[in-house]
Protein backbone atom coordinates (compact mmCIF):
# COMPACT_ATOMS: atom_id res chain seq x y z
CA UNK A 1 0.00 0.00 0.00
CA UNK A 2 1.35 3.70 -0.95
CA UNK A 3 2.20 5.46 2.60
CA UNK A 4 -0.09 8.52 3.11
CA UNK A 5 0.99 11.67 3.86
CA UNK A 6 1.93 12.16 7.28
CA UNK A 7 0.02 14.46 10.01
CA UNK A 8 1.58 18.22 9.72
CA UNK A 9 1.38 18.65 13.83
CA UNK A 10 1.80 22.41 13.03
CA UNK A 11 -1.79 22.60 10.81
CA UNK A 12 -2.97 20.57 14.43
CA UNK A 13 -1.36 23.90 16.21
CA UNK A 14 -3.42 26.16 13.95
CA UNK A 15 -6.65 24.37 14.24
CA UNK A 16 -6.77 26.37 18.40
CA UNK A 17 -9.11 29.17 18.87
CA UNK A 18 -7.51 31.57 21.13
CA UNK A 19 -6.77 30.52 24.44
CA UNK A 20 -6.06 26.63 23.45
CA UNK A 21 -9.35 25.56 22.97
CA UNK A 22 -9.68 23.42 19.97
CA UNK A 23 -11.53 24.72 16.85
CA UNK A 24 -13.52 22.90 14.66
CA UNK A 25 -12.02 22.63 11.25
CA UNK A 26 -14.13 23.20 8.42
CA UNK A 27 -15.71 20.73 6.10
CA UNK A 28 -13.72 21.88 2.62
CA UNK A 29 -10.10 21.47 4.89
CA UNK A 30 -11.05 18.17 6.24
CA UNK A 31 -12.04 16.54 3.42
CA UNK A 32 -8.73 18.18 1.89
CA UNK A 33 -6.88 16.47 4.77
CA UNK A 34 -8.35 12.80 3.89
CA UNK A 35 -8.08 13.26 0.23
CA UNK A 36 -3.99 13.97 0.52
CA UNK A 37 -3.79 10.99 2.98
CA UNK A 38 -5.49 8.13 0.37
CA UNK A 39 -3.14 5.95 -1.44
CA UNK A 40 -3.29 5.29 -5.01
CA UNK A 41 -4.52 1.79 -6.54
CA UNK A 42 -3.03 0.08 -8.88
CA UNK A 43 -4.12 -1.23 -12.33
CA UNK A 44 -5.64 -4.59 -12.92
CA UNK A 45 -6.80 -5.86 -16.93
CA UNK A 46 -10.46 -6.94 -16.47
CA UNK A 47 -12.56 -8.70 -19.78
CA UNK A 48 -15.24 -5.32 -21.10
CA UNK A 49 -18.26 -7.03 -19.58
CA UNK A 50 -16.63 -6.60 -16.19
CA UNK A 51 -15.17 -2.91 -16.96
CA UNK A 52 -18.64 -0.99 -16.48
CA UNK A 53 -18.45 1.19 -13.91
CA UNK A 54 -14.62 0.81 -13.38
CA UNK A 55 -12.15 4.07 -13.92
CA UNK A 56 -10.03 3.53 -16.82
CA UNK A 57 -6.03 3.77 -15.05
CA UNK A 58 -4.05 4.41 -18.60
CA UNK A 59 -5.35 6.44 -21.52
CA UNK A 60 -6.47 3.20 -24.21
CA UNK A 61 -6.01 4.14 -27.61
CA UNK A 62 -8.15 2.15 -30.34
CA UNK A 63 -6.22 -0.53 -32.39
CA UNK A 64 -7.80 0.09 -35.61
CA UNK A 65 -9.59 2.54 -37.38
CA UNK A 66 -13.02 2.95 -38.26
CA UNK A 67 -14.38 2.61 -40.53
CA UNK A 68 -11.65 0.81 -42.06
CA UNK A 69 -12.48 1.75 -45.42
CA UNK A 70 -14.84 4.45 -47.40
CA UNK A 71 -18.65 2.85 -46.59
CA UNK A 72 -21.66 3.97 -48.21
CA UNK A 73 -23.96 5.88 -45.51
CA UNK A 74 -27.23 4.83 -47.64
CA UNK A 75 -28.71 2.48 -50.45
CA UNK A 76 -27.82 3.59 -53.60
CA UNK A 77 -25.70 3.46 -56.18
CA UNK A 78 -21.94 4.25 -56.38
CA UNK A 79 -21.03 5.90 -59.14
CA UNK A 80 -18.16 8.18 -60.84
CA UNK A 81 -18.78 12.04 -60.64
CA UNK A 82 -17.39 12.39 -64.17
CA UNK A 83 -20.21 10.22 -65.71
CA UNK A 84 -22.87 12.40 -64.31
CA UNK A 85 -22.00 16.19 -65.21
CA UNK A 86 -25.22 16.00 -67.43
CA UNK A 87 -28.59 14.26 -65.94
CA UNK A 88 -30.09 12.43 -66.64
CA UNK A 89 -27.70 9.72 -67.41
CA UNK A 90 -27.91 5.91 -67.59
CA UNK A 91 -25.31 3.85 -66.56
CA UNK A 92 -24.39 0.00 -66.69
CA UNK A 93 -24.37 -2.06 -63.39
CA UNK A 94 -22.21 -3.98 -63.32
CA UNK A 95 -22.29 -5.52 -59.89
CA UNK A 96 -23.81 -5.24 -55.90
CA UNK A 97 -21.35 -3.85 -53.24
CA UNK A 98 -22.82 -5.23 -49.67
CA UNK A 99 -21.84 -4.79 -46.07
CA UNK A 100 -19.41 -7.49 -45.88
CA UNK A 101 -19.41 -8.41 -49.07
CA UNK A 102 -17.93 -5.92 -51.74
CA UNK A 103 -17.58 -5.59 -54.87
CA UNK A 104 -14.27 -6.09 -56.07
CA UNK A 105 -13.32 -4.43 -59.00
CA UNK A 106 -12.66 -1.14 -60.36
CA UNK A 107 -15.30 1.22 -61.37
CA UNK A 108 -15.31 2.07 -65.12
CA UNK A 109 -16.24 5.33 -67.13
CA UNK A 110 -19.89 4.66 -67.67
CA UNK A 111 -20.72 2.21 -65.20
CA UNK A 112 -21.94 1.94 -61.75
CA UNK A 113 -22.56 -0.49 -58.95
CA UNK A 114 -25.43 -1.30 -56.62
CA UNK A 115 -25.02 -0.48 -53.45
CA UNK A 116 -26.32 -0.51 -49.67
CA UNK A 117 -25.73 0.87 -46.40
CA UNK A 118 -22.42 0.14 -44.68
CA UNK A 119 -21.07 -1.34 -47.75
CA UNK A 120 -17.32 -0.36 -49.20
CA UNK A 121 -17.37 1.87 -52.02
CA UNK A 122 -15.91 0.39 -54.73
CA UNK A 123 -12.33 1.51 -56.25
CA UNK A 124 -12.87 4.78 -58.84
CA UNK A 125 -16.05 5.76 -57.07
CA UNK A 126 -16.65 9.09 -55.62
CA UNK A 127 -20.47 9.86 -55.35
CA UNK A 128 -23.47 7.34 -53.89
CA UNK A 129 -26.56 8.05 -55.90
CA UNK A 130 -29.92 7.78 -53.41
CA UNK A 131 -32.22 4.55 -54.62
CA UNK A 132 -35.27 7.42 -55.23
CA UNK A 133 -33.37 8.95 -57.50
CA UNK A 134 -32.43 6.53 -59.88
CA UNK A 135 -34.49 3.87 -61.75
CA UNK A 136 -33.16 0.29 -63.07
CA UNK A 137 -34.09 -0.68 -66.72
CA UNK A 138 -32.83 -4.28 -67.63
CA UNK A 139 -29.26 -3.70 -67.12
CA UNK A 140 -28.95 0.01 -67.23
CA UNK A 141 -29.73 2.52 -64.71
CA UNK A 142 -31.09 5.94 -65.17
CA UNK A 143 -29.14 8.51 -62.64
CA UNK A 144 -31.99 11.70 -62.57
CA UNK A 145 -30.19 13.27 -59.55
CA UNK A 146 -27.37 13.06 -57.91
CA UNK A 147 -25.82 14.75 -54.40
CA UNK A 148 -22.42 16.99 -54.44
CA UNK A 149 -19.40 14.75 -54.34
CA UNK A 150 -18.59 12.53 -51.16
CA UNK A 151 -21.91 13.21 -50.08
CA UNK A 152 -23.14 9.62 -48.54
CA UNK A 153 -19.99 8.44 -48.23
CA UNK A 154 -18.45 7.45 -44.97
CA UNK A 155 -14.93 8.19 -45.54
CA UNK A 156 -12.12 5.74 -43.46
CA UNK A 157 -11.49 6.61 -39.85
CA UNK A 158 -14.63 9.20 -40.26
CA UNK A 159 -15.25 7.40 -36.35
CA UNK A 160 -11.77 7.38 -34.90
CA UNK A 161 -8.36 6.51 -36.31
CA UNK A 162 -6.12 3.37 -34.93
CA UNK A 163 -4.08 5.37 -32.15
CA UNK A 164 -6.38 7.81 -31.37
CA UNK A 165 -7.69 8.22 -27.40
CA UNK A 166 -11.21 6.15 -26.93
CA UNK A 167 -11.09 6.50 -23.07
CA UNK A 168 -8.81 8.67 -20.87
CA UNK A 169 -7.24 7.54 -18.18
CA UNK A 170 -9.11 8.45 -15.26
CA UNK A 171 -12.86 8.12 -16.49
CA UNK A 172 -15.59 5.77 -15.14
CA UNK A 173 -16.43 3.59 -17.48
CA UNK A 174 -19.99 3.70 -19.43
CA UNK A 175 -21.61 0.68 -21.68
CA UNK A 176 -21.02 3.92 -24.27
CA UNK A 177 -17.25 3.28 -23.98
CA UNK A 178 -17.48 -0.41 -23.91
CA UNK A 179 -19.05 -0.33 -27.16
CA UNK A 180 -16.77 1.93 -28.52
CA UNK A 181 -13.81 -0.13 -26.79
CA UNK A 182 -14.78 -2.81 -28.57
CA UNK A 183 -15.21 -1.74 -32.00
CA UNK A 184 -11.34 -0.06 -31.82
CA UNK A 185 -10.53 -3.76 -30.98
CA UNK A 186 -10.30 -4.41 -27.29
CA UNK A 187 -11.33 -7.27 -25.70
CA UNK A 188 -9.51 -6.14 -22.25
CA UNK A 189 -9.01 -2.54 -20.36
CA UNK A 190 -6.51 -1.04 -17.89
CA UNK A 191 -8.61 -0.40 -14.93
CA UNK A 192 -8.02 0.62 -10.94
CA UNK A 193 -8.11 -1.78 -8.42
CA UNK A 194 -11.51 -1.89 -6.37
CA UNK A 195 -10.65 0.36 -2.94
CA UNK A 196 -10.90 -2.57 0.15
CA UNK A 197 -12.93 -0.36 2.35
CA UNK A 198 -13.20 -2.41 6.21
CA UNK A 199 -16.09 -0.87 8.18
CA UNK A 200 -16.84 -1.51 11.41
CA UNK A 201 -19.88 -0.45 13.72
CA UNK A 202 -19.58 0.04 17.64
CA UNK A 203 -21.93 -0.07 20.53
CA UNK A 204 -23.68 -1.84 23.26
CA UNK A 205 -26.92 -0.93 21.86
CA UNK A 206 -26.77 -2.79 18.35
CA UNK A 207 -27.60 -5.93 17.13
CA UNK A 208 -27.05 -7.20 13.38
CA UNK A 209 -29.73 -7.13 11.23
CA UNK A 210 -31.52 -10.61 11.54
CA UNK A 211 -31.34 -10.95 15.28
CA UNK A 212 -33.89 -9.78 17.44
CA UNK A 213 -32.87 -7.06 19.55
CA UNK A 214 -32.89 -6.55 23.28
CA UNK A 215 -34.70 -4.39 25.30
CA UNK A 216 -32.05 -1.67 25.45
CA UNK A 217 -31.13 -2.38 21.61
CA UNK A 218 -31.67 -1.47 18.25
CA UNK A 219 -30.87 -2.98 14.88
CA UNK A 220 -27.41 -1.46 13.73
CA UNK A 221 -27.86 -0.56 10.33
CA UNK A 222 -25.18 1.43 9.23
CA UNK A 223 -22.67 -1.45 8.26
CA UNK A 224 -24.65 -2.93 5.74
CA UNK A 225 -26.00 0.87 4.45
CA UNK A 226 -22.47 1.97 4.09
CA UNK A 227 -21.06 -1.63 2.77
CA UNK A 228 -24.14 -0.46 -0.48
CA UNK A 229 -22.55 2.63 -0.26
CA UNK A 230 -18.83 1.70 -0.92
CA UNK A 231 -19.98 -0.99 -3.23
CA UNK A 232 -22.25 1.68 -5.72
CA UNK A 233 -19.02 4.07 -5.50
CA UNK A 234 -16.60 1.71 -6.83
CA UNK A 235 -15.15 0.11 -3.62
CA UNK A 236 -15.44 -3.45 -2.10
CA UNK A 237 -16.65 -3.54 1.43
CA UNK A 238 -15.16 -5.26 4.21
CA UNK A 239 -17.84 -5.53 6.85
CA UNK A 240 -16.47 -6.15 10.27
CA UNK A 241 -19.52 -6.35 12.49
CA UNK A 242 -20.05 -4.83 15.46
CA UNK A 243 -17.99 -4.56 18.07
CA UNK A 244 -18.92 -3.74 21.92
CA UNK A 245 -18.08 -0.76 23.41
CA UNK A 246 -14.81 -1.72 25.17
CA UNK A 247 -11.67 -0.52 24.19
CA UNK A 248 -9.88 -3.87 23.82
CA UNK A 249 -12.43 -5.02 21.78
CA UNK A 250 -12.55 -2.23 19.29
CA UNK A 251 -8.63 -2.46 18.99
CA UNK A 252 -8.32 -5.87 18.45
CA UNK A 253 -11.70 -5.50 15.22
CA UNK A 254 -9.34 -2.87 13.94
CA UNK A 255 -6.48 -5.61 13.53
CA UNK A 256 -8.70 -6.88 11.11
CA UNK A 257 -8.67 -4.36 8.46
CA UNK A 258 -4.82 -4.59 8.33
CA UNK A 259 -5.66 -5.61 4.65
CA UNK A 260 -7.61 -2.80 3.72
CA UNK A 261 -7.36 0.45 1.83
CA UNK A 262 -9.47 2.48 4.43
CA UNK A 263 -11.03 1.57 7.71
CA UNK A 264 -14.43 3.28 7.97
CA UNK A 265 -16.12 2.95 11.84
CA UNK A 266 -19.40 4.50 13.06
CA UNK A 267 -20.55 5.20 16.80
CA UNK A 268 -17.95 5.77 19.74
CA UNK A 269 -15.94 9.05 18.21
CA UNK A 270 -17.26 11.26 19.94
CA UNK A 271 -16.85 12.34 23.89
CA UNK A 272 -18.97 10.55 26.15
CA UNK A 273 -16.99 8.28 28.57
CA UNK A 274 -18.35 5.64 26.52
CA UNK A 275 -16.97 6.91 23.12
CA UNK A 276 -14.16 4.90 22.74
CA UNK A 277 -12.88 4.42 18.92
CA UNK A 278 -10.22 6.77 19.40
CA UNK A 279 -8.99 5.20 22.83
CA UNK A 280 -8.70 2.25 21.55
CA UNK A 281 -7.03 3.12 18.67
CA UNK A 282 -4.23 4.23 19.80
CA UNK A 283 -3.37 1.21 21.73
CA UNK A 284 -2.64 0.72 17.89
CA UNK A 285 -0.56 3.77 17.50
CA UNK A 286 -2.78 5.40 16.00
CA UNK A 287 -2.25 9.11 14.94
CA UNK A 288 -4.65 11.80 14.67
CA UNK A 289 -5.11 14.60 11.66
CA UNK A 290 -8.41 15.99 13.14
CA UNK A 291 -11.26 15.57 15.58
CA UNK A 292 -14.57 17.47 14.82
CA UNK A 293 -15.44 19.31 12.47
CA UNK A 294 -17.97 22.24 11.65
CA UNK A 295 -20.79 20.41 10.14
CA UNK A 296 -24.25 18.92 11.04
CA UNK A 297 -24.75 16.06 10.88
CA UNK A 298 -21.48 14.98 11.79
CA UNK A 299 -19.93 17.20 14.02
CA UNK A 300 -17.43 14.48 15.59
CA UNK A 301 -15.92 13.41 12.33
CA UNK A 302 -12.12 11.86 13.41
CA UNK A 303 -9.65 11.16 10.74
CA UNK A 304 -6.33 9.61 10.60
CA UNK A 305 -3.68 6.05 10.48
CA UNK A 306 -2.91 2.87 12.28
CA UNK A 307 0.52 2.60 10.27
CA UNK A 308 -0.65 3.34 6.76
CA UNK A 309 -3.88 2.35 7.37
CA UNK A 310 -5.92 5.46 7.02
CA UNK A 311 -9.06 5.42 9.45
CA UNK A 312 -12.01 7.24 9.46
CA UNK A 313 -14.41 7.23 12.13
CA UNK A 314 -17.58 8.83 11.73
CA UNK A 315 -20.57 9.38 13.80
CA UNK A 316 -23.17 6.32 15.25
CA UNK A 317 -26.42 8.20 14.02
CA UNK A 318 -27.39 6.82 11.33
CA UNK A 319 -27.85 10.00 9.17
CA UNK A 320 -24.90 11.81 10.26
CA UNK A 321 -23.15 8.32 9.26
CA UNK A 322 -24.63 8.58 5.68
CA UNK A 323 -24.20 12.36 5.30
CA UNK A 324 -20.27 11.99 6.21
CA UNK A 325 -20.20 8.76 3.89
CA UNK A 326 -21.33 11.05 0.82
CA UNK A 327 -19.13 14.19 1.63
CA UNK A 328 -16.05 12.26 2.91
CA UNK A 329 -16.47 8.04 1.99
CA UNK A 330 -17.21 8.86 -1.69
CA UNK A 331 -14.28 11.59 -2.27
CA UNK A 332 -11.63 9.23 -0.60
CA UNK A 333 -13.02 6.32 -3.25
CA UNK A 334 -12.38 9.00 -6.03
CA UNK A 335 -9.17 9.73 -5.03
CA UNK A 336 -7.98 6.20 -4.32
CA UNK A 337 -9.09 5.44 -8.22
CA UNK A 338 -7.49 8.24 -9.92
CA UNK A 339 -11.10 9.73 -11.00
CA UNK A 340 -12.41 13.29 -10.50
CA UNK A 341 -14.16 15.30 -9.37
CA UNK A 342 -13.12 14.38 -6.14
CA UNK A 343 -15.88 16.73 -4.06
CA UNK A 344 -19.32 17.36 -3.79
CA UNK A 345 -21.12 18.78 -7.14
CA UNK A 346 -23.46 21.21 -6.03
CA UNK A 347 -26.52 22.58 -8.35
CA UNK A 348 -28.56 25.98 -7.42
CA UNK A 349 -32.12 25.25 -6.70
CA UNK A 350 -35.08 27.87 -4.95
CA UNK A 351 -35.89 27.69 -1.53
CA UNK A 352 -39.49 26.31 -1.44
CA UNK A 353 -39.67 27.51 2.13
CA UNK A 354 -38.41 29.62 4.41
CA UNK A 355 -34.65 28.03 6.22
CA UNK A 356 -34.47 30.11 9.41
CA UNK A 357 -30.75 31.64 10.02
CA UNK A 358 -27.25 29.16 10.76
CA UNK A 359 -25.23 29.11 13.21
CA UNK A 360 -20.69 27.73 12.88
CA UNK A 361 -21.08 24.97 11.67
CA UNK A 362 -22.22 24.03 8.13
CA UNK A 363 -25.64 22.28 7.74
CA UNK A 364 -26.62 19.60 5.22
CA UNK A 365 -30.47 19.78 5.43
CA UNK A 366 -32.53 16.89 4.01
CA UNK A 367 -34.83 18.04 1.31
CA UNK A 368 -37.74 17.13 -1.71
CA UNK A 369 -37.02 18.47 -4.97
CA UNK A 370 -39.97 19.98 -7.81
CA UNK A 371 -40.14 21.65 -10.76
CA UNK A 372 -41.44 24.79 -10.56
CA UNK A 373 -42.66 27.28 -12.71
CA UNK A 374 -40.72 27.79 -16.01
CA UNK A 375 -38.88 24.56 -15.34
CA UNK A 376 -37.12 26.15 -11.89
CA UNK A 377 -35.57 23.23 -9.01
CA UNK A 378 -37.52 23.97 -6.28
CA UNK A 379 -36.27 22.17 -2.49
CA UNK A 380 -38.13 22.12 0.17
CA UNK A 381 -36.62 20.91 3.59
CA UNK A 382 -37.86 18.05 5.86
CA UNK A 383 -39.43 20.30 9.06
CA UNK A 384 -37.80 17.90 11.24
CA UNK A 385 -33.79 17.20 10.89
CA UNK A 386 -33.03 14.55 13.81
CA UNK A 387 -29.78 12.88 12.74
CA UNK A 388 -31.71 9.53 14.12
CA UNK A 389 -34.58 9.77 11.55
CA UNK A 390 -33.70 7.50 8.47
CA UNK A 391 -37.24 7.97 6.83
CA UNK A 392 -36.50 11.44 5.81
CA UNK A 393 -33.07 10.37 4.30
CA UNK A 394 -34.53 7.72 2.28
CA UNK A 395 -37.25 10.00 1.09
CA UNK A 396 -34.88 12.96 0.56
CA UNK A 397 -33.89 13.73 -2.96
CA UNK A 398 -31.28 16.10 -2.14
CA UNK A 399 -29.30 17.65 0.62
CA UNK A 400 -29.46 21.59 1.35
CA UNK A 401 -26.03 23.02 2.09
CA UNK A 402 -25.83 26.22 4.67
CA UNK A 403 -22.53 28.08 5.32
CA UNK A 404 -21.56 28.61 8.74
CA UNK A 405 -23.67 31.33 9.88
CA UNK A 406 -26.16 31.66 7.19
CA UNK A 407 -28.76 34.45 7.40
CA UNK A 408 -32.62 33.51 7.79
CA UNK A 409 -33.45 32.42 3.83
CA UNK A 410 -36.86 33.31 2.41
CA UNK A 411 -38.86 31.27 0.12
CA UNK A 412 -37.68 31.82 -3.33
CA UNK A 413 -33.97 32.36 -2.58
CA UNK A 414 -31.27 30.38 -4.24
CA UNK A 415 -29.56 27.67 -2.73
CA UNK A 416 -26.53 24.78 -3.11
CA UNK A 417 -27.79 21.70 -3.11
CA UNK A 418 -26.15 18.20 -3.61
CA UNK A 419 -29.19 16.19 -6.22
CA UNK A 420 -29.23 12.30 -4.65
CA UNK A 421 -30.28 11.27 -8.47
CA UNK A 422 -27.03 12.26 -10.15
CA UNK A 423 -24.81 10.78 -8.16
CA UNK A 424 -22.90 7.86 -9.66
CA UNK A 425 -23.88 4.77 -8.16
CA UNK A 426 -26.50 6.14 -6.39
CA UNK A 427 -27.01 7.26 -2.91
Amino acid sequence: MTQPAAVDSSSQRRDKKPGGKPALLSVEEARSRILAAMPLMGSESVPLPAAHGRVASDDVAARMSHPPVAVSAMDGYALRSDDVRELPVRLRQIGVSRAGVRFAGTLTPGACVRIFTGAMVPDGADLIALQEDATEAGGDVEIREVPRKGQHIRRAGLDFTAGQVCVGKGRVITARDIGLLAASGHVEVPVRRRPRIAILSTGDELVAPGDVPGPDQIVGSNGVALAAAVAGWGGVPIDLGIAPDRAEAIAAASDRARDADMLATTGGASVGEHDLVQTSFMQRGFVSSFWRIAMRPGKPLMFGRIGDLPVLSMPGNPVSAMVCALLFVRPALQAMLGAAPTAPVFETAVLGAAMPANDVREDYVRATLERGEAGRLVVRPFPTQDSSMQMTLAQAEALIRRAPFAPPAAQGESVDVIRFDCLAGNF
